[in-house]
């Protein structure tokens, strides 16, 4: 399995990380079955994330993505965040093996849980899909046979 080397970087060096006291939005994220569990702390002000972290137990790649996703939402809008895609976690770190992919999708998972929770603290409608923590799954591909 290969890694660019923006997801090691990600992964030996994660940005970001630890908890927001008093965060405007947590969410949590993930599958213990499968070991991938990203928490997300949100700092919001006048509708701009000026503080991102994360806490994550999983592997390498989920590592990396939580790091990147935190960095990618930092200093934007709500709007510009929940924006955010998968795709767009992946292409930032130069990709990702297609058996790691789900990593990239709990982080934008995680983001969205986050914003969720800062629309429910301030009364504000959630008018985006948000995964329900329990319903999260671990989209673990099948490993090809050689």
């Amino acid at each position: 399995m290969q890694y660019s080397e923006k997801v090691m970087d990600h992964f030996a060096h994660p940005r970001n990380v630890g908890e927001i006291e008093n965060a405007d939005g947590v969410g949590t994220v993930g599958n213990a079955t499968c070991g991938d569990i990203m928490q997300m702390f949100l700092k919001i002000e006048n509708d701009v994330i000026v503080d991102a972290k994360f806490k994550t137990f999983g592997c390498g790649a989920a590592i990396a993505t939580s790091s990147m996703a935190t960095e990618l939402i930092k200093g934007h809008t709500v709007k510009e965040a929940l924006e955010l895609t998968n795709k767009a976690v992946v292409e930032a770190l130069g990709g990702l093996p297609a058996i790691k992919i789900h990593c990239s999708v709990l982080a934008e998972e995680a983001v969205r849980a986050a914003l969720a929770d800062y629309y429910k603290k301030i009364g504000r409608e959630i008018d985006f899909e948000v995964p329900e923590a329990e319903e999260t799954v671990c989209h673990v591909h099948e490993i090809p046979e050689e």
